[in-house]
C-alpha cells in the first residue's frame, strides 16, 4: 500500500492489485474500502472453503483407500478427483493469510511452489471430471465394448498422463511465478513482464479451465441422457437430474469468475475502459466470483461421490467407526454383494446404477 501525504490530511490510495493482479498501467485509485472489504471477505470464504473441502475429500480418498481391493476405473477417477481437490485446497491457507497480512512472508521457493500446486490441482481437477465425464459416456453408449478398456491398468495410465498434463500444463506458474517487492510490501506474483507478453495463465484457465472441460460435459451429456431415459429402469430420471445439476453446478461456479479474468486480461491490454470506477468493479468480481469457483472443489464429494447408494454405505460404515454411536450402519443394507456388483453394466439398471456410483 502506498501513501501519498499533503498538508493537510493523508490520502491512501491503492497502488497494488490483488496477489494475481497487475494493474500498473493506469493511475492509482483510492481502492481503501475494497482493500479493507479482501481483509474480511477473502480469508473467511478461503478458511470456509479450505475446512469444507479438506472434510470432504479426505473422507472420499479414506473411503476409497479402505476398500482399494474392490477398485474399479471409476473409483481410481473418483480418488484421484479428491487427491486433485485437496492439493487445491491446501494452498488456501497461504493465500488467506496473504490477504490477511497484505504481504508475502513465506519465501521465494514457497510462492512459486504454493502457486504451483495452487493451478496443478485445479487443472488435474478439471481433467479428472472430462475423464469422468467420458468414462461414463463409455459406460453408457458403448456399453458391449467397454470391458476392453474399464481395467485397473488403463485406469493407472490414465492417471499418470493426467498427472503429467496437469504439471506441464502448471509448469509456466512455478517458473514465472516470483515474489515482487511492491509499493505495499513482497508479493506472490505471475511475472508482470512474462504476463504482460504472454498471457498464458488467463488464456490457459479459460480455455483448459472452462470451454474445454463445458464442451466435452454438454456434448457427452446430451447424447448419454436419450440413452438413459429410453431405458426401463426406475433410477434413470434421478440419473438424468444428476447430469443436469454437474452441468449448471460447473458453469455456475466457474463461468463468472474465468469471465472476470478474462475481463481483466482486456483491461490490463488497455482494450477496456481504463476508470478508477471499472478497476474497482472488476477487481471486486474477481474477489467474489473467486471464491464462489472455489467452493466447487467442496461440491465435488457431493456430486461424485456421496449420491453413490454405494459409496454412502462405505462412508456410513467408516464413519460409525471413527464416531461410535453417532451412525447406525446396520440401518444400511452393508452386504458384500452391494460392493461387489460389477461396474461394467450390461443392463439398463446396472448402467445407472454405476452412473450414480
Amino acid at each position: 500500500m502506498a501513501e501519498n501525504e499533503t498538508n493537510d490530511n493523508l490520502t491512501t490510495y491503492d497502488y497494488s492489485s490483488y496477489y494475481y493482479d497487475n494493474f500498473s498501467s493506469f493511475a492509482p485509485c483510492d481502492n481503501v474500502d475494497l482493500k479493507d472489504f479482501g481483509q474480511v471477505f477473502l480469508p473467511t470464504l478461503y478458511s470456509l472453503v479450505f475446512i469444507l473441502g479438506f472434510l470432504g475429500n479426505g473422507l472420499v480418498v479414506c473411503v476409497l483407500v479402505k476398500h482399494r481391493n474392490q477398485t474399479n476405473l471409476t473409483d481410481i477417477c473418483l480418488f484421484n478427483l479428491a487427491v486433485s481437490d485437496l492439493v487445491f485446497v491446501l494452498t488456501l491457507p497461504f493465500y488467506a493469510h496473504f490477504s490477511v497480512v497484505s504481504k508475502w512472508t513465506f519465501g521465494d521457493f514457497m510462492c512459486r511452489f504454493v502457486s504451483g500446486c495452487h493451478y496443478t490441482g485445479f487443472f488435474s481437477s478439471i481433467f479428472f471430471m472430462i475423464v469422468m465425464t467420458l468414462d461414463r459416456y463409455v459406460l453408457i453408449i458403448h456399453a458391449h465394448t467397454v470391458g476392453r478398456y474399464h481395467t485397473l491398468r488403463v485406469g493407472i495410465a490414465l492417471t499418470m498422463v493426467v498427472w503429467l498434463l496437469s504439471f506441464c500444463v502448471s509448469s509456466p506458474t512455478f517458473i514465472f511465478t516470483r515474489v515482487i517487492n511492491e509499493s505495499h510490501g513482497l508479493s506472490c506474483s505471475y511475472d508482470p513482464d512474462e504476463e504482460a507478453e504472454h498471457p498464458y495463465v488467463p488464456l490457459a484457465t479459460n480455455i483448459l479451465g472452462l470451454m474445454v472441460p463445458l464442451t466435452v460435459m454438454v456434448v457427452c451429456y446430451c447424447r448419454i441422457i436419450p440413452k438413459l431415459v429410453n431405458m426401463r429402469t426406475a433410477k434413470k430420471h434421478r440419473v438424468v437430474k444428476l447430469i443436469i445439476a454437474i452441468v449448471v453446478v460447473f458453469f455456475l461456479c466457474w463461468a463468472p469468475y474465468n469471465i472476470s479474468i478474462f475481463l481483466r486480461f482486456l483491461h490490463n491490454k488497455e482494450k477496456l475502459p481504463m476508470e478508477c470506477i471499472f478497476n474497482k468493479n472488476l477487481r471486486l468480481s474477481i474477489t467474489v466470483t473467486e471464491t464462489i469457483a472455489y467452493t466447487h472443489c467442496c461440491l465435488n464429494p457431493i456430486i461424485y461421490a456421496f449420491v453413490g447408494q454405494k459409496f454412502m454405505k462405505r462412508a456410513v460404515h467408516l464413519l460409525s467407526k471413527w464416531l461410535p454411536g453417532t451412525l447406525r450402519p446396520s440401518t444400511i443394507d452393508m452386504s458384500d454383494s452391494s460392493y461387489k456388483k460389477s461396474s461394467i453394466a450390461s443392463r439398463s439398471s446396472d448402467v445407472t446404477s454405476n452412473f450414480a456410483m
